[in-house]
């Protein structure tokens, strides 16, 4: 599914129970230097991450300062985020002139401890080539190092490197839990371009070989991905990035079904396995 760009209002893009995707949640808050908004979305995990600004983050006793702090996009700088448990209230203040806020969830109904996730902290993978039009680098922000403290929530920044190329290829799904071989997680994306009148094509294939669906993706766009094979690329002459949210339903290691007829490729793209495997 596809969901255009749109102000929301600081309302949530991708509700809890969303029809399409009902083990995440994504809401984009936008705030003005000393503005407030409390985040509370019962039965589910969340982690607030800035895409620019920075911003003081309150639940309960705990309190983080100064969270982000990238200026005019999400090229500029490493993200940050903080972990909320299931349930709790958030309260989001804005530091900086103007702060724009990704809220990202799963669905988990423990509840766990909050914690701060600084740019040192997140892990970082780089894969692919610039001749198989592959080369992209990740930011996890609730990756492996934050592993034992959050439930089934996975967060992650993923950009394509240099002008042009794939992404989510070759192309996988993670739609049924076929443990150990196979996990269902929704996923979640939200799209930026640079320049930012760059675009896109989100592909879906939902029966095998057949024949699937495209949306054309723009500066802003939200795509809900609960079944099929999804990669996605970028026109040449563009950078693209994808904030990415990820709930597990079994658990939160991630394991992704290849696609059979593209499957040999895993063996001609440097890095890619390193790449599976931090999604965990």
């Amino acid at each position: 599914m596809h969901i255009a760009p749109h102000e929301n209002n600081n309302h949530p893009i991708v509700a809890a129970e969303n029809d399409c995707v009902p083990l995440n949640f994504f809401n984009i808050v936008k705030l003005k230097a000393g503005d407030t908004f409390d985040s509370t979305v019962p039965g589910y995990e969340t982690c607030i991450v800035p895409a620019t600004g920075s911003i003081d983050v309150a639940i309960g006793s705990f309190a983080a300062a100064d969270i982000g702090g990238r200026g005019s996009d999400v090229w500029d700088g490493e993200p940050e985020g903080v972990y909320v448990p299931s349930g709790q209230t958030a309260q989001i203040t804005c530091r900086s002139a103007t702060a724009e806020v990704f809220i990202a969830g799963a669905k988990f109904d423990k509840v766990l401890e909050p914690f701060a996730v600084r740019a040192d902290e997140l892990d970082l993978v780089q894969y692919g080539s610039d001749d198989t039009k592959t080369h992209r680098k990740i930011k996890h922000i609730l990756g492996q190092k934050q592993a034992d403290r959050v439930g089934r929530l996975l967060v992650s920044e993923l950009y394509t490197v240099g002008a042009g190329g794939w992404s989510g290829f070759p192309s996988h799904k993670h739609d049924t839990d076929q443990l150990p071989d196979a996990t269902r997680h929704d996923e979640t994306y939200n799209f930026r371009f640079r320049p930012n009148y760059g675009s896109g094509l989100q592909l879906l294939q939902r029966d095998g070989d057949a024949v699937g669906e495209a949306y054309h993706i723009l500066d802003g766009s939200t795509v809900c991905i609960d079944k099929g094979y999804h990669p996605c690329v970028v026109m040449p002459g563009y950078e693209m990035y994808y904030f990415t949210i990820l709930g597990g339903l079994s658990q939160r290691p991630l394991v992704q079904n290849f696609q059979p007829t593209h499957a040999d490729q895993l063996h001609t793209i440097p890095g890619i396995l390193d790449m599976v495997a931090k999604f965990k």
